[in-house]
Formats: C-alpha cells, structure tokens, sequence
C-alpha cells in the first residue's frame, strides 16, 4: 500500500512541476512583450516568478524525500522496527477475599480445593498477578504471568504461571505456541482467577486438573480453518509431570484413591500429555453467539508402571446483547462444562489394580442487568466411582452458588457470593459459606478471549 502511495504522489508531483514550468515560461514571456508597457509591471512579474521559482524547490525537496522513504517491503532493521520496550505492557492485578463458613479451616480447605480459592475462615489473598505482554518482533508475540499469594499458613507463595511465545505471520491460518502455559482444554482452564465469574474454580476442575489448573511446559499448533463459521483445532504436547498435572505424572507420595504415587519419569514422546481441542463460534442472530468445543488429554500417570489417564470434555458458552449496550451492558451469558477422567491405578497383575472414572460439570448464568452490575447463579456436581464416600476429592459433591458483583469500573470490583455445599464426608453433609472479594487492576490490561 505505500509503495502505491508514493507512486501516486510522484506522479501528482510530477505534474504539478510540468504546470509550474509551464507556467513560469509564460510568465517570462508576456514579461518580455510588456516591457514597454513599464518598469513597475516587468518588477511585479519577476517577483512572482521568483516565488514561483522557490515554490518550485520546495516540492523537488518534497519528492526527494518521498523517494527516499524506506517502504514496507524492504528487510526489516533495527533503524526502522519499534523497539520492544516501546510496546512492553506491564499489568498488575490483586484479588482479596474476607468470609466465614458453618465449618473449620480443614474441612473448608477440602471443599475449596483451587489454590486460589478463599481456603480459610477471615481474610485471604488469593492471588497477586504481574503480567507482561509484548511483541518481540514481527515474528513473535512473548507473555509471562508471575503469580504472588498467601497459603493458609501464612507463607508468600511465588510461582511463574506462564511464559510463552506465539507466532505472528505463519501462513494458512497456523500458529504455533510454546513454553510455560495453561493447556487449552476447554474454556474455564486456560481463564486466570481476575477472570474468572465467581470467587472459586468449580468443583470438578479442582479434582481432574488440581489446585492451580492444568499446565506445564511445551508446544502446541493450532489451524484457524478455512470455513464460513469460526472454527479452530488445536494440538498440543506437555511435559506430564510435576504439581499441576494432578491427573498424570503427579508428584511421588501424593494419594489417589488409596493408591500412593511413584516416581515415574517420561521415557520418551509418547509419555508426554498430548492434548486435542476444537472450538467452533457461530452467531445465532445479530444478538447472539454460541461457542462450542470438544476437548480430549491423554498420557500416563504414575499409580504404576504403564498406567494411562485419559480426560475428555464438552464446553459451551452462549451470550446475548440487544442492539444497544454501554459498556457492555445489559447482557445474559451462558457457559456449561462437562468432564470425565479415566484412570488406571495401580501395578499390572494386582489385587488394588482399578479403573476409576470421575465425572462432574458446572453450569452457570450471568444477567448484567445494569451497567456495572452482574447477578450469577452456578450449579454444580460430580462423583466417582468406588466406595470413597470419606474421601473429599472423589465422593459425591453438589454446590449451588449465587453472587452479586459489582464493577465500579474496569479497573476495580466488588463481589459478594454464598455458597452451599452438599459433601458426604462433611459431619452434618451440608456446609454455608459467604465471602466478599475486591479486585483491583493497575497497568495495561491483557485481552481476553470472548
């Protein structure tokens, strides 16, 4: 476009030179032939051809320039690229809880399972995040996510959520990532807790992907296919062990189900976690929108030699908007998850060897009623197989969750949510809870996926 740009202006510019010329020259000679008519009139007319001759210098210096601009297709240098720090954004974000519960802090810390859930009776730092987001070069986009919070105990914990590269300007609509980030499976996975629509993880994420969601080191590829609607495929491969790969290699000496873990190291590329998800988003209406993806994981674990996991899962998320919004408002979202798990546990050959399977799902509706204001209502559930009915990460759980939240604007909110526990491993079965959190939001923001 601005090699077409400048041929346009040296072509206007060469023009206006040719009238410029031609017009001087005339000037010159009706000068001449009134030179009899006297000196006052030859001195007006070679003072306008002085200025037209001055006129005429400045847009050859105009042209010069232009020539000599550098253009998009020549090799990008550092004389003429943005240097990064030019475009670094750097975000702050901190979200703080205070609530009390019908139970104590050890029976509350099982049913808030996600480590940045509020675990404990009284006040709660849940999660301080310092991201950084740039683009590196016209190749690469770069992000790191470095987490700050509270344990129960009282310690700082501090963790690199995620580092990460993608590309820029792969053709056929691919693009590759890699590094240190939340496996893309299904929709609230990937989600950071500032973005999250209640103060806690479900259930059921908490018990297939652990405290701090799935993620760990690698790569994936993703094709953004060629169709009328949106629709994208992602393939993916991450180191399977570590603590936030609760389901596969998962730390030595940890306990599911009875079965006490082993250190168990991936031999080669088949013992990584491989990961698969479709995604599709279709507008309903010129009010609505549906997205909807299928998700699937698989690789070992480490409740014995040659014992696999699989996890599979369904995801959809509906909202809707009238034809006049204001910052976003009103709106009615919907978004519902369901996941199972398959585990084998245990050697090969005995007594205790199993197949467990887990299952639950959460489904929840947000109404923005009114600019700023958001009511939520959640349900969710989900069970295992086998007779772990004292066993809080694998027994029957039921939680219904309503809040109210309130954004006094995009840099700030307060959210008051009650929940209700049904657990069978609980003394009286039922547990209440009620917290109110506030976030704030300092720096750039980083965008978030509809």
């Amino acid at each position: 476009m601005k090699t077409q740009t400048i041929t346009e202006t040296l072509t206007g510019r060469s023009v206006q030179l040719f009238r410029l010329t031609f017009v001087s020259l005339g000037l010159f000679t009706s000068a001449q032939l009134w030179a009899s008519d006297g000196n006052s009139e030859l001195a007006e007319l070679k003072e306008q051809l002085k200025q037209l001759n001055e006129h005429q210098k400045q847009l050859e210096k105009k042209l010069e320039e232009i020539e000599n601009a550098p253009s998009k297709t020549q090799p990008v240098t550092q004389s003429n690229t943005a240097s990064n720090s030019e475009l670094l954004k750097i975000g702050l974000s901190g979200l703080f809880s205070s609530g009390y519960s019908s139970v104590d802090d050890d029976a509350l810390a099982n049913l808030q399972a996600g480590g940045h859930d509020p675990n404990r009776n009284g006040f709660n730092v849940q999660n301080v995040e310092l991201s950084i987001l740039s683009t590196v070069d016209p190749y690469f986009d770069a992000q790191a996510n470095l987490i700050f919070l509270v344990d129960s105990e009282g310690e700082t914990v501090v963790e690199l959520e995620e580092a990460f590269f993608t590309t820029r300007a792969l053709p056929a609509g691919l693009q590759v990532k890699g590094g240190q980030y939340y496996t893309e499976f299904g929709r609230f996975n990937p989600q950071h807790p500032h973005q999250w629509s209640f103060v806690d993880q479900p259930i059921v994420i908490s018990r297939l992907f652990g405290g701090d969601g799935l993620r760990s080191q690698g790569a994936r590829i993703s094709w953004l296919m060629p169709t009328d609607w949106y629709s994208e495929i992602y393939f993916g491969a991450q180191n399977a062990n570590g603590e936030t790969v609760t389901s596969f290699l998962f730390e030595e000496g940890e306990d599911i189900a009875g079965h006490t873990l082993e250190e168990i190291r991936a031999r080669n590329f088949s013992d990584a976690l491989l990961s698969f998800r479709w995604l599709n988003g279709f507008d309903l209406s010129d009010n609505s929108s549906l997205n909807f993806g299928i998700s699937g994981l698989s690789g070992p674990n480490s409740s014995g030699t040659n014992n696999d996991t699989s996890v599979y899962g369904i995801d959809a998320y509906f909202k809707w908007q009238p034809d006049y919004v204001q910052r976003g408002y009103p709106f009615v979202s919907w978004h519902t998850e369901w996941l199972t798990r398959r585990y084998e546990a245990g050697e090969a050959g005995s007594l205790e060897r199993e197949t467990l399977r887990d299952t639950g799902f959460f489904s929840q509706v947000l109404w923005g009623f009114q600019t700023g204001w958001e009511l939520g209502l959640r349900l969710e559930k989900s069970y295992s197989n086998g007779e772990d009915i004292f066993d809080p990460f694998r027994n029957d759980r039921e939680r219904i969750s309503t809040n109210l939240t309130w954004r006094l604007s995009e840099y700030s909110k307060l959210r008051l949510q009650y929940n209700r526990d049904w657990a069978e491993h609980l003394e009286e079965d039922t547990a209440d809870s009620l917290i109110l959190q506030m976030e704030f939001s300092l720096g750039s923001h980083m965008a978030h996926k509809f």
